[in-house]
């Protein structure tokens, strides 16, 4: 991705969207954290790029103390973030199983058939879409990054490229395209203009159609202190009492609710029309009340996370500098979003990490941003026999584990940053 400052110029309309909250419009007055200054997380640089400028955003997050909506201000467009994209969803094996179970359960739950129609938003590589194919459900993905639009296209899957809201939407009912299903995994989180995001979903659904959204929990992210899910490609951080203040907005309904494993902890919401046939479970006003228990209506509950970030800051650093003066070598497993904002956050660069390696060809022998850490296949593991790996898609560690166990034969160990520093030695695991 080109870092030039002229390719990164802010929406025009940006100052007007960042004036209250994005959801309600209420004044913000309360942070939830402050994690600094950090470059955009997907700004992988090009060896040319190491001696360019790069620009940093605050990673400020504040809370709405109306309609409970954790948000970053818009520094940077939806279309600087999505032109290149270097996240491909299909390189997480656990994930792509996650998405194929889903699938299937969504076609038994709603009776989906080939005279049916579903919509991914966000559909990334058609890591999800594609398992629709083999039921002989008709599909179509919007995707705004063409590079990874181009890869759904080669499994098969019909994809878009676009941005999805109020626009788009018309134009699909306008092309017949009216959805049974609309999925947003992921996606909430990414989008500045909630309001219009939402309205387009409401225009695009079939009145007994159904909305899944999934996307990491603030209950999770907040409990299991799980600050470096925050980054500037993720605007919004959400609560189910959020979810239900915001479907009522646009005459939608919350009908049920699942809690999932995925990125740490989040949510699997299902709206309806508020006027469709749909019952609402019982797991709605559990959940709903549960985060009222848990203190998610009281700012006190969210200006209160900033110190356990900066504890776990201060773990990560005793142990790498304690690690580092011992002579040990560690490098790092993955280049995620979230590692981007970990590293930046503590200030760790190749003075701790000699390299991290991934399994997406697209970052090889690119660096992180900001921090330049080199990126390398997996297989510079084996020839560099670190004495620890720090995982920085921390949610996958089981997965990354399992892929990894043979470095136990020189000894290496895994290291997990979140919540706080946990050494794992692989030798004492099954296989």
């Amino acid at each position: 991705m080109n870092i030039q400052a002229a390719e990164i110029v802010p929406d025009p309309n940006t100052a007007r969207r960042n004036v209250g909250c994005r959801l309600c419009g209420s004044r913000l007055r309360h942070t939830l954290v402050d994690l600094g200054m950090s470059p955009p997380c997907e700004s992988f640089l090009q060896a040319d790029q190491l001696d360019q400028m790069e620009l940093y955003y605050p990673l400020n997050v504040l809370v709405c103390e109306s309609c409970y909506l954790a948000q970053l201000k818009e520094y940077v467009s939806p279309e600087t973030i999505f032109g290149e994209y270097a996240y491909f969803s299909s390189f997480s094996t656990s994930w792509v199983a996650h998405a194929k179970a889903f699938c299937e359960a969504i076609t038994k739950r709603l009776g989906l058939c080939a005279d049916s129609f579903a919509v991914e938003l966000a559909s990334n590589d058609g890591y999800l879409l594609q398992h629709f194919l083999p039921l002989g459900i008709p599909v179509l993905g919007v995707e705004p990054a063409a590079n990874v639009a181009r890869a759904a296209v080669e499994k098969g899957v019909p994809t878009r490229v676009d941005f999805f809201g109020v626009r788009l939407a018309r134009q699909m009912v306008a092309e017949g395209l009216l959805a049974d299903l609309i999925i947003g995994n992921n996606v909430l989180a990414q989008v500045p203009d909630l309001n219009d995001f939402v309205a387009g979903m409401k225009i695009l659904l079939k009145p007994e159609g159904v909305i899944t959204l999934e996307f990491p929990h603030i209950e999770r992210l907040m409990a299991e202190n799980q600050f470096d899910t925050i980054y500037h490609e993720h605007f919004s951080y959400f609560s189910l009492l959020t979810i239900d203040l915001m479907a009522a907005r646009h005459e939608l309904r919350l009908i049920d609710v699942e809690e999932l494993p995925t990125h740490g902890g989040s949510l699997r919401v299902y709206l309806a029309n508020e006027g469709s046939n749909w019952v609402t479970d019982d797991r709605v006003a559990e959940l709903l009340d549960r985060e009222k228990r848990h203190g998610l209506t009281e700012m006190t509950t969210y200006t209160s996370f900033g110190y356990k970030a900066q504890r776990a800051k201060r773990d990560l650093l005793a142990f790498l500098i304690s690690a580092k003066s011992e002579g040990k070598k560690i490098c790092g497993y993955g280049a995620p979003g979230k590692g981007n904002t970990l590293l930046n956050y503590c200030a760790i660069g190749t003075d701790f990490l000699d390299f991290t390696v991934d399994r997406n060809p697209y970052k090889h022998g690119r660096f992180t941003p900001g921090m330049h850490i080199p990126i390398k296949p997996i297989t510079a593991i084996e020839q560099a026999k670190p004495d620890y790996i720090l995982i920085l898609p921390w949610n996958l560690k089981d997965e990354i584990i399992k892929q990894l166990h043979h470095v136990a034969a020189w000894g290496a160990k895994f290291v997990v940053p979140i919540p706080f520093v946990i050494v794992i030695d692989p030798s004492e695991l099954p296989r």
